[in-house]
């Protein structure tokens, strides 16, 4: 079985994916000056929960300095407001602002625009089988131990780059979608303190 030819184009896959639709697509979105990384971090936002840093920090994988480094950007553009947490003085909450619910919004449009036309050129069907094979492919690769026979870090995933599903097979294999954990948390949460839970 010729490997190189798989792996050659899974990274022809992911870059093209990457670098081409999902950079450019945001260069037409918006001029400011953001990255993939942190747009990622408003797209997450834009489900219109209320994050802590440290719930971003550990949803996006990266230390809580470099998650406070990101939204001090965003926040220095108007995208994204920190407000007082009613319950703990100590807290910070994070939300978009219109802005960056703005912005989101005409990327995903942007996406659905462009990518519309080269779907077109594709039955249904290879679509879903092109899916599938990369989800049983991407499930394969992150449950194979390196070396030292260290597993995954069950803390992080997101590799979806927030492209989320409540029924992710790689986050099944991590442990759970720690984003899906944080989002029934915080509905159990407000259920509780609606008096519906």
């Amino acid at each position: 079985m010729n490997y190189n030819r798989l792996l050659r184009n899974s990274h022809i896959f992911a870059s093209t994916v990457r670098e081409i639709l999902e950079r450019h697509f945001l260069e037409e979105a918006s001029s400011l000056p953001l990255t993939i990384s942190q747009f990622y971090l408003l797209k997450l936002m834009s489900n219109n929960e209320l994050y802590q840093v440290g719930e971003i920090a550990e949803l996006l994988g990266v230390s809580n300095a470099a998650a406070s480094k990101n939204i001090d950007k965003l926040e220095g553009l108007d995208l994204v407001a920190r407000t007082p947490s009613e319950g703990d003085r100590r807290a910070t909450l994070l939300a978009l602002k219109p802005k960056g619910k703005r912005l989101v919004q005409a990327y995903e449009d942007l996406k659905s625009e462009r990518l519309s036309p080269i779907l077109e050129q594709f039955d249904p069907a290879e679509i879903e089988e092109l899916s599938r094979l990369l989800e049983k492919f991407s499930a394969e690769v992150l449950s194979f131990e390196g070396p030292a026979g260290e597993e995954l870090e069950n803390s992080y995933c997101l590799r979806c780059a927030v492209y989320l599903e409540r029924d992710c097979p790689v986050g099944d294999l991590l442990g759970g979608c720690p984003y899906n954990t944080l989002y029934e948390a915080h509905h159990q949460e407000h259920a509780i303190t609606e008096g519906t839970g």
